[in-house]
């Protein structure tokens, strides 16, 4: 007779081994031991990605290449002479007196290929003796690096929105440059006016310039605008384009329309132009924060033609802020209403454009995190040409956050679902790693601690820059799924 019954069918449990002994906690007090006898020990592991991806991406050839140093260098090549600083930018150590503190950094030397860093007079001479067109040639240096990336990471934007501000760096010394003018901080103190430009989908740095501190005149604001259409990746297609009212002027236009860009640019208030807002015919404007909306076609003095104009009217609330912030805001301050004004060739309802115009803030941002994380605004000499190559090697160590950024992301991700990581968390997440450098065998290696919370991660970027080869005219695809 066979039982069916729950007590009978159960398989007995084999017998499990013990669990293993978990460890003691290491207890450290006063009075524990120490020593400096460790070797190749570094506190910046994440330099590896960062110096694997220059590696594979030709950094160096295209350096020597590109940069025209006359100078004779005896201590290290011109080459390492710049990935020096750019690591160091992208370290936190954003003065040259501070490259002192990494002198014989071990991840930092290694990647160089020298014993030990040399002086800081040694660096301060060798950006004095860069001639200035060092600095264009660092931003073709870029542009190449930003095509491979691209071309690497399978990026394949066929439209991208361009973000272009200016920044004011205060002076409190004699640089040369340096002017009093537009510094709502500081009033009366002298500063730069430095103009960059972003990408909002990546968040790359695509193109600027360091400036004097006088207002940026039509022609320089149409030069450098030249300068960032010759950056833009080649499978771009369409280009979008926002401003502030500082880039406001006919020049601009017509460099927008040269290369069939649509833009959006905040108006300046004339009087005319007071006039052609007030003789509107308004609306309400419920699907904005205004209390009215309206749009009207306008050709400004200078101008070659009219232009679509936008605009948003705010009621005045009694005691409003101070007149700074209202010339902060643009807005145009009458004696009933504020208004923001804008001039755009681009078509659409007065609450989309007005709302793709407000997404422009985040540039602002970036600028935040190029000045305080990436050294931006730590000049390093009272030379003008020293310190418009400094901006533009601070700026490199910027995008390589960046670019880092691309190979790390999800497969499948979409470029409204990316999230950007500023360099100061990238550092405390990605860089700031406890390493040990080991050799044996005639091989070196590097070990990470077995607690590294996003050891995924990082094994995952690493296999992907690994990969990096070049293929065809261009860079073959590390992952699979095309961002576009």
């Amino acid at each position: 007779m066979v039982t069916d019954r729950k007590k009978d069918s159960d398989k007995t449990p084999v017998n499990q081994g013990l669990e293993k002994v978990s460890p003691e906690p290491n207890k450290i007090s006063s009075s524990t031991p120490y020593d400096f006898d460790g070797k190749n020990l570094t506190a910046y592991g994440g330099l590896l990605p960062v110096g694997t991806l220059l590696e594979k991406l030709g950094f160096r050839q295209l350096v020597e290449e590109t940069l025209k140093v006359k100078r004779q260098t005896r201590v290290m090549p011109g080459y390492q002479f710049i990935l020096a600083m750019v690591l160091a930018c992208y370290v936190g150590f954003s003065r040259l007196h501070h490259l002192r503190f990494l002198q014989r950094e071990p991840m930092l030397t290694g990647i160089l290929g020298v014993l030990r860093l040399p002086p800081q007079c040694t660096f301060w001479r060798f950006l004095a003796s860069l001639h200035g067109s060092v600095a264009g040639q660092l931003l073709e240096v870029q542009r190449c690096l930003r095509q491979r990336v691209w071309e690497a990471a399978n990026v394949r934007l066929s439209a991208v929105v361009l973000d272009t501000d200016t920044t004011v760096h205060t002076l409190f010394g004699k640089q040369m440059g340096a002017r009093k003018s537009y510094n709502p901080k500081n009033k009366g103190k002298k500063s730069f006016q430095p103009i960059l430009t972003f990408l909002a989908e990546t968040k790359e740095y695509i193109a600027g310039e360091l400036r004097n501190g006088d207002r940026p005149t039509g022609k320089q604001i149409a030069a450098h605008l030249q300068m960032v259409f010759a950056a833009v990746p080649t499978m771009v297609k369409t280009l979008l384009a926002r401003a502030d009212s500082g880039f406001y002027c006919w020049d601009a236009v017509q460099a927008y329309e040269s290369v069939k860009c649509g833009f959006i640019i905040v108006a300046r208030k004339t009087a005319r132009l007071v006039a052609e807002v007030k003789a509107a015919e308004w609306q309400r404007s419920p699907q904005t924060d205004a209390d009215g909306q309206c749009e009207f076609w306008y050709q400004p003095d200078g101008w070659g033609k009219a232009y679509r104009f936008l605009a948003l009217r705010y009621e005045k609330q009694p005691k409003v802020g101070a007149a700074d912030a209202v010339e902060q805001y643009q807005l145009f301050e009458t004696s009933k209403y504020l208004y923001r004004v804008f001039v755009t060739n681009m078509e659409g309802p007065v609450p989309t454009l007005v709302g793709f115009y407000n997404q422009r803030a985040a540039a602002e941002n970036l600028i935040k995190e190029a000045n305080n994380d990436a050294g931006l605004a730590a000049h390093p000499s009272g030379r003008w040409m020293m310190n418009c190559i400094w901006f533009q090697i601070a700026m490199l160590a910027y995008n390589l956050n960046c670019w880092l950024q691309l190979f790390n992301r999800e497969e499948g991700g979409e470029v409204g679902s990316m999230r950007h990581t500023t360099l100061a968390t990238a550092r405390l997440r990605f860089l700031f790693l406890a390493a040990k450098i080991w050799r044996h065998a005639g091989r070196v290696g590097i070990s990470y601690s077995d607690h590294y919370e996003d050891k995924g991660l990082f094994q995952r970027l690493m296999d992907r820059v690994r990969a990096i080869a070049p293929g065809g005219d261009g860079f073959l695809p590390v992952l699979k799924t095309i961002l576009a």
